[in-house]
């Protein structure tokens, strides 16, 4: 236990090594570790520090300061989106051979209303219809007990099918839409470049996002809330829209809207879509001799390809709509066959405009409408003041330990001194080296690691200090007492550990920010109580080779 060879040494060399070259970076200003291009804010490492690790602690939200909101995901919409699926596909099942004619397929509330012209054809229906029901999938992808559809005759009218959509499937479809938007919602923010954002669920129906740094709110509304549908269609330019957009339209036509138009322009397109944006699979902003200024290009799937191919061969001269959110962003005519399965959006974009539409095509679309219901900003005064009262409060509790170890224990405290030192570093770098968020709960959990780090110093300084009044000599009471304390370390550091984990997974935002210091902490004290310390007082004894030990 007293000996050190050389590569336990150099391990340990190289961990210290490690945390204080993680941690340097978040005591240098930004200007003296990156070159900053002005114009399209992108930073370059400069110096040394290309070749060492220059990123800092990311901040959380009340530290940094930035934006919250919480977004309501339209629960209706989607049930009523639920119901028109089920509408099409109770159609095309009663069509399959031999077909069975229905007087009239209709959403009716919240449930679905099928009516047989031939009364004695309903039973027959009704068992063709049964095929479309199935045990509700959970979230995990496994079947549930619960049925998707409730399907009943209808006892007043001997021509009639009444199905509706269970609890129990519209609660699954309810957890797959939360989820569905809080992954659209991640990759959109992701692709705007903030720093660590958090998003959660809020309750049954809503989305909590937190965007650390971001000053302005209605910039994260407009980019998270923004639908993104994206689809194609054909112009029929045999319908004048009206200059409202409001004239009558024969079944299969939509007037929408062009988009950056004065007055606002209309035009009709075939409702069906040829393509949507699940056959996209890149966008990225770029240039096209036929457009002045940016442009965003767009790349498509194989299917995509296939089909966009057959239909610019088959319609040189139409008008070849792209609609995003029921508005024409650009309806280009097509003049030859488009076999690459790639193209381009114009539409007098500027770079930020173009790219924010990058990022939204590249994201996908939302499943249901998001509406912001709670919107604040946190200043970022407020964070620095948060900041500063942290510190503090590390300082305050370093300084007491410090005292309170070096009055008990000589020598050895400050051996403990200098474990904590090293484990504050190790804590900061581990902190900075994951990429992780510190948040002021984080802050809390630094100086309770702090309090428990010294919890094993004390541990194995009483152990010493029983074995040496036991009479053993400095090196054998050194060496007992490390070994003796190192199970009851482990047991209650394991255990605490596994509660931060506990944390981690099922907590969210300031609960996370905890577990995460909490977490590194552990692994950290563990380190230098009984390993970085236990070398200090192995050199101190090699040193002095002392004949009693002043504990």
């Amino acid at each position: 236990m007293l000996h050190f060879g050389r590569w336990k040494l150099l391990t340990i060399f190289l961990v210290v090594l490690a945390g204080a070259l993680y941690t340097l970076p978040n005591l240098v200003p930004e200007t003296v570790r990156y070159q900053i291009n002005e114009a399209d804010g992108s930073r370059e490492p400069r110096g040394i520090w290309r070749y060492i690790p220059s990123s800092t602690i990311n901040l959380g939200l009340d530290l940094q300061g930035g934006s919250y909101i919480v977004f309501e995901v339209d629960m209706n919409e989607v049930r009523t989106a639920q119901l028109e699926s089920l509408a099409a596909d109770v159609r095309q099942t009663l069509r399959n051979d031999p077909p069975l004619l229905p007087r009239s397929v209709a959403v009716v509330g919240e449930e679905v209303v099928v009516l047989m012209i031939r009364e004695e054809q309903r039973d027959e229906a009704f068992e063709r219809l049964r095929e479309l029901n199935g045990p509700v999938t959970t979230e995990l992808g496994q079947p549930g007990l619960a049925q998707m559809y409730d399907m009943q005759r209808d006892g007043e009218d001997p021509s009639a099918i009444r199905i509706s959509v269970t609890d129990e499937q519209f609660t699954a479809i309810r957890q797959r839409t939360l989820s569905q938007s809080i992954t659209v919602i991640r990759r959109r923010l992701d692709g705007l470049g903030t720093t660590d954002p958090t998003i959660a669920r809020s309750g049954a129906d809503r989305v909590m996002v937190q965007v650390p740094g971001a000053d302005d709110p209605q910039e994260i509304i407009d980019l998270v809330g923004t639908q993104a549908a994206l689809s194609f269609h054909l112009v029929d330019n045999t319908i004048n829209p009206g200059p409202n957009g409001q004239a009558r339209t024969p079944p299969g036509r939509t007037i929408y809207p062009v988009a950056n138009t004065q007055p606002v322009q209309y035009l009709a397109v075939e409702t069906r879509q040829l393509l949507t944006g699940e056959n996209l699979t890149q966008s990225n902003v770029t240039q096209h001799p036929s457009y002045v200024g940016p442009v965003v290009g767009f790349r498509l799937d194989t299917q995509g390809a296939l089909i966009f191919g057959d239909v610019t061969r088959n319609n040189r001269g139409r008008q070849f709509a792209i609609v995003l959110d029921d508005e024409i962003i650009t309806a280009p005519r097509i003049n030859e066959p488009i076999l690459g399965g790639s193209g381009v959006i114009g539409g007098g974009y500027t770079y930020e405009t173009a790219s924010q539409l990058v990022i939204l095509l590249n994201a996908g679309a939302l499943p249901a409408t998001l509406t912001p219901v709670e919107q604040r900003t946190v200043s970022a005064s407020l964070g620095r003041d948060q900041i500063e009262s942290g510190t503090l409060a590390i300082i305050i509790g370093f300084a007491a330990v410090i005292v309170f170890m070096l009055a008990a224990y000589g020598i050895f405290g400050v051996f403990s001194t200098l474990a904590l030192l090293v484990n504050v570093v190790l804590i900061l770098g581990g902190l900075s080296g994951l990429g992780m968020t510190l948040t002021l709960p984080g802050i809390a959990g630094i100086i309770l690691t702090i309090g428990m780090a010294v919890d094993a110093n004390v541990l194995i300084f009483e152990r010493i200090r029983e074995e040496s009044r036991h009479g053993r000599t400095p090196a054998n009471a050194i060496q007992a007492g490390y070994e003796r304390a190192l199970a009851a370390i482990l047991d209650a550091n394991i255990t605490t550990f596994i509660a931060a984990a506990v944390l981690f997974m099922l907590g969210a935002g300031p609960v996370r920010g905890f577990a995460v210091t909490l977490g590194v902490g552990i692994v950290t004290s563990v380190f230098t109580a009984f390993v970085f310390s236990r070398l200090l007082a192995v050199l101190w004894l090699r040193a002095f080779k002392p004949k009693s030990l002043p504990l």
